[in-house]
């Protein structure tokens, strides 16, 4: 009888899975995916392959979205005290694919619980932005980016809806995650003109985030993709697609010194920058912590980073200050 229930459940399982890969990802209940775009996706790939969910087979089950090519947006509502801030979420997966679970509906759980309005943005993948071809050992730089594309889009979508999701439109900000917080250095650095044609009003609102959080942030050091031994790891200078402004937004910036995906170079060549340009700048390093530890509680002291942003959102008047004793 045990083996009988152990077996149903199995394939109970296994049902489930096959759903939500013909389904794509999906929001837990009581949230629902709004799409982006109206009608016609901007720069669309010809003929794409539906969407899925999770690795290939062989490989542990968790939640990533696979061959994106409808962006939406899903909101979590604050809970408890709303502070009138918002954050649009931008999970990673080096631009092939997105981490919905571990950099997605996790930090919104956290941030919702802070009283901030969350956007998890499902943004066009594979190939949306610089990415990795393993086959031909080179970094990929698309003509047009389409997953920038979809945060302009979506920042001025949250801005049009202001009123009716009690968000403040001078306190709307991002958050990403390795290629997501690629993202929110370039949707910080591209914001004086939309880099499509305008579809609707919430076109002509400002696609510049308030505030902007990147976390082991990858694709921004000019020598990334270079020699380890021979590269100049003194010329901490940004690649060409992203050019730091004086109106870019206050930007905390977080990574491990031992992060062997992306390279502590990363944050910072984009912190050198942001001080040049004048930008309020916030950066940890911590000696120990890896890649894609999201915010999963840990005994190292990285994992704390979370009560950090809380502080610095407080600091630059997004949320109210903590109290000190």
């Amino acid at each position: 009888m045990n083996k009988s229930i152990h077996f149903s459940f199995v394939v109970a399982l296994l049902l489930a899975h096959s759903l939500a890969q013909a389904q794509g990802w999906q929001p837990s209940p009581g949230h629902v995916q709004l799409p982006i775009w109206p009608d016609a996706v901007p720069d669309a790939i010809p003929h794409p392959k539906p969407e899925s969910v999770g690795p290939g087979e062989g490989r542990p089950w968790w939640p990533r979205a696979n061959d994106v090519s409808r962006p939406t947006m899903t909101v979590y509502g604050p809970k408890g005290h709303n502070t009138g801030a918002a954050v649009v979420v931008f999970p990673g997966g080096g631009y092939q694919f997105l981490a919905m679970d571990l950099e997605g509906t996790e930090i919104c759980d956290w941030m919702t619980s802070r009283g901030i309005t969350c956007v998890l943005l499902k943004y066009r993948v594979p190939g949306s932005g610089p990415w990795w071809d393993g086959e031909n050992k080179r970094r990929v730089y698309p003509k047009v980016q389409t997953a920038l594309q979809d945060a302009q889009r979506t920042l001025g979508l949250v801005r049009q809806h202001a009123a009716q999701w009690h968000v403040d439109t001078h306190k709307v900000g991002v958050i990403g995650f390795s290629a997501g917080g690629h993202l929110v250095a370039a949707v910080s650095t591209h914001f004086a003109q939309r880099t499509y044609p305008a579809v609707d009003a919430a076109d002509k609102l400002s696609c510049r985030p308030d505030f902007a959080i990147a976390i082991y942030p990858g694709h921004l050091w000019t020598h990334e993709d270079e020699d380890h031994a021979t590269r100049d790891e003194t010329d901490l200078r940004l690649r060409p697609d992203i050019r730091v402004r004086a109106g870019t937004p206050p930007t905390f910036l977080l990574q491990a010194e031992d992060d062997h995906v992306d390279g502590v170079e990363q944050s910072l060549a984009y912190y050198v920058a942001l001080q040049k340009a004048g930008v309020p700048t916030e950066m940890h390093l911590y000696a120990q912590g890896g890649h894609a530890f999201g915010l999963r509680p840990g005994k190292l002291p990285i994992t704390q980073w979370p009560r950090l942003v809380e502080t610095w959102l407080g600091t630059i008047g997004m949320v109210e200050a903590p109290r000190t004793h």
